[in-house]
């Protein structure tokens, strides 16, 4: 199996030479990845989804998570992350129809595995639900979308749960209602700095008040 490199960067974004994925995350260093949010408007409603972490995942197993994200290998652009959509989500989405909200740094992890992204963030916004998920079993086991000003309250204002509704895939297959109640511990723990400025961003870019 091909070794993945990563570039190593600091925290101003410049590059300062490459190492393997596993110790970029064991010496903390500061690296690029692809975030893809989704949203869907319904009414005056905007909802986000989130892909359900499959648990055989090493980090954050059957938590809820961005909608498509990964690594950038150290040949690869932002615009060469849309892999990112496809594989986990089976999305023929083009790269010229996601909207950038900008570079957001974050930290997190613990023990031995430190994660330092510079998280190279974009939007991909429906005005209907978005459809034709087709999940990459390793990676990804369901589908939810909830209210994004709930989710925000959820993270910034003390609210203490939200409805998530969507799917999840069976082994064989098979998709399944999910429709459930979930607090802050359900999600992957980002942290508070990098979903202000997510929130930020998505309302300038849907022009929300």
């Amino acid at each position: 199996m091909e070794t993945e490199l990563l570039n190593i960067l600091d925290e101003s974004g410049r590059c300062l030479g490459t190492a393997t994925r596993e110790e970029v995350h064991r010496k903390g260093c500061w690296h690029e990845t692809f975030h893809c949010w989704m949203t869907e408007r319904r009414m005056d409603r905007i909802y986000l989804y989130f892909q359900l972490r499959s648990s055989r995942k090493k980090d954050y197993p059957s938590l809820f998570d961005i909608t498509a994200a990964g690594h950038l290998l150290a040949d690869e652009t932002a615009e060469d992350g849309i892999r990112e959509v496809e594989e986990e989500l089976g999305l023929g989405i083009r790269f010229e129809e996601l909207a950038s909200l900008g570079t957001i740094p974050w930290t997190g992890g613990s023990g031995d595995f430190i994660d330092r992204e510079l998280a190279r963030v974009y939007l991909y916004h429906q005005e209907s639900p978005i459809e034709g998920f087709s999940l990459q079993k390793e990676e990804v086991a369901g589908i939810v979308k909830t209210d994004l000003r709930e989710f925000e309250e959820l993270v910034l204002r003390g609210r203490n749960q939200l409805q998530v509704t969507g799917f999840k895939e069976q082994e064989d297959g098979e998709k399944i209602l999910l429709e459930d109640s979930a607090d802050l511990s359900a999600f992957v723990p980002h942290t508070i700095s990098y979903y202000h400025e997510l929130f930020k961003q998505i309302r300038l870019n849907l022009r929300l008040c």
